[in-house]
């Protein structure tokens, strides 16, 4: 699987495109600052504009003051280039941002850049300077630097990747986020740099930290039986509403892991969702959570196995996801 779409939505606002340079309508109408969340970006290849000419035309087309949400879209050569002049661009114009409570940082598909090639650098600098936001994400793992920050109002982080740095990881695992409801990590593999193992984890299982959490998303791992062992024991799950262990390779031993351990009764939903599971385990997760009102997702989706037929031991191969 790969990211062919762009987001439909950001904090409960549908995103809006702001029209490009080179778009035919010179005089567009937009809608109210405030109505969409609004996605800037230029073209990945040859761009005739970069970034932050772009959104400094968008500084002066929309009242900034009522802005809620922006998505940042693809800037130039973002395959080569990180978004350092972008996150600069913005930090600048913080003044005039009173009413941002949503920011994505890397709205970019397959067709600009794929998600481990999306180069990415130190976003510390947003949260530290919008300290009103509610929600931030970051697609794009390569050279991602998310150090340990304070932000007492963030309710929602998600940081995709193909390959999360396991720097990162435990920069968000130190950080102080009290206010935190949903925490979505996709861990990647180590081919894509993802070099985080399971101890690094041990901050958000623990319960110890992000008193307000209730959604926890730890997915699109390589080594997602063994995070699905660690669950199975962690306290944080006692005050889970949602787990989400999915997109990764997760086989029997992980599910039965999960089986043997705490009651995962009390959750409104156990994400699995592309998983090597045999049919046997898959009817246990059914017979064990669908009664008490779990919404269990189980959809193979397309994970799909490779055996080395030249491997006299018949090798089989498992991918997560979103890898490249």
């Amino acid at each position: 699987m790969t990211i062919g779409n762009h987001l439909r939505e950001l904090h409960g606002l549908p995103a809006f495109d702001f029209p490009r340079s080179d778009s035919k309508d010179k005089s567009p109408e937009l809608p109210e600052a405030d109505a969409v969340a609004w996605r800037i970006a230029v073209d990945s290849y040859d761009s005739d504009e970069n970034w932050e000419d772009a959104f400094v035309r968008f500084t002066q087309a929309v009242d900034l003051s009522r802005v809620r949400a922006i998505i940042v879209g693809s800037w130039s050569d973002a395959y080569d280039s990180g978004p350092e002049p972008v996150i600069a661009a913005i930090v600048a114009a913080k003044d005039r941002l009173p009413a941002l409570r949503a920011l994505f940082l890397g709205d970019i598909v397959m067709e600009e850049c794929e998600i481990s090639w999306i180069n990415q650098g130190d976003v510390s600098p947003l949260l530290d300077n919008f300290p009103e936001l509610e929600s931030f994400g970051v697609r794009g793992g390569q050279d991602l630097v998310f150090p340990a920050v304070t932000h007492a109002r963030l309710r929602s982080l998600t940081v995709e990747t193909g390959g999360m740095p396991a720097q990162a990881v435990r920069g968000i695992a130190g950080g102080d986020f009290p206010a935190l409801v949903h925490l979505d990590l996709w861990l990647g593999t180590s081919e894509y740099g993802g070099d985080s193992e399971i101890g690094d984890l041990a901050p958000f299982l623990a319960g110890t930290r992000l008193p307000s959490l209730r959604s926890l998303a730890l997915r699109n791992s390589e080594i997602q039986d063994e995070i699905a062992a660690a669950v199975a024991s962690a306290p944080v799950v006692a005050r889970l509403e949602s787990l989400d262990l999915s997109m990764g390779v997760l086989t029997d031993e992980g599910a039965t892991a999960l089986l043997a351990g705490q009651p995962l009764t009390h959750l409104a939903s156990l994400d699995l969702h592309h998983n090597y599971l045999t049919e046997p385990v898959r009817e246990r997760l059914k017979e064990a959570l669908e009664p008490a009102g779990v919404r269990l997702d189980l959809d193979r989706d397309d994970a799909d196995e490779e055996t080395d037929d030249d491997d006299e031991d018949a090798t089989v191969w498992r991918f997560v996801a979103v890898g490249e």
